[in-house]
């Protein structure tokens, strides 16, 4: 009898030590993954992403994916800031919004996310899904547009089944899965 006691104590010893090391591993697994995929810039986030009715985990994806949360990231065909906005691009939206910084502002963190916004809210408002609206901001709306009259691309003209360049179509991927990330890491409810 005592033999069968002091292996029930065993058993039961090493499978609370084995709850515990779980549990200290989930939450510092979770301490990294929060490194990896910080909120920064929160400030500027909430507001541009509640005035322009995006989710705040979009954004950060889109930031993450496009930056890396570098402020002063210059991509290898003049995009600038967090959320890589072109020259055009900048001066595009300047028109439409009334905006009056200047293109030399697009590394400023609330310039480059109020920016970026404004754009993702008008590609998701033209395309009524993500996915042409992050492929028109990578690619550029003239290529979705002519991918969308495309049967080889679009069966109805509205919706991509296929994006015919691999960089876009790793990139749309690439931010769904970043914001899906965002949604599991930080269980915050999004309005």
């Amino acid at each position: 009898m005592k033999i069968k006691h002091s292996l029930l104590l065993r058993i039961f010893l090493s499978l609370l030590i084995l709850s515990v090391m779980g549990v200290l591993i989930f939450f510092s697994g979770r301490s990294v993954l929060k490194t990896l995929y910080p909120l920064k810039y929160t400030e500027f986030v909430e507001v541009y992403a509640e005035e322009n009715n995006l989710s705040e985990y979009f954004v950060y994806a889109v930031i993450k994916c496009e930056s890396g949360f570098e402020n002063d990231a210059v991509s290898s065909v003049g995009a600038k800031g967090l959320m890589q906005i072109m020259p055009d691009t900048f001066t595009w939206i300047k028109t439409k919004t009334g905006y009056t910084e200047d293109y030399s502002q697009a590394t400023d963190p609330e310039t480059s996310i109020k920016f970026g916004c404004f754009l993702y809210s008008y590609l998701l408002k033209k395309y009524g899904r993500v996915q042409e609206a992050l492929a028109a901001y990578h690619a550029g709306i003239g290529n979705v547009q002519k991918w969308l009259r495309d049967e080889r691309y679009s069966s109805d003209g509205k919706t991509l089944h296929t994006i015919p360049f691999p960089t876009t179509s790793k990139y749309v991927k690439k931010v769904m899965i970043t914001e899906n990330i965002y949604q599991k890491l930080y269980f915050r409810k999004e309005q």
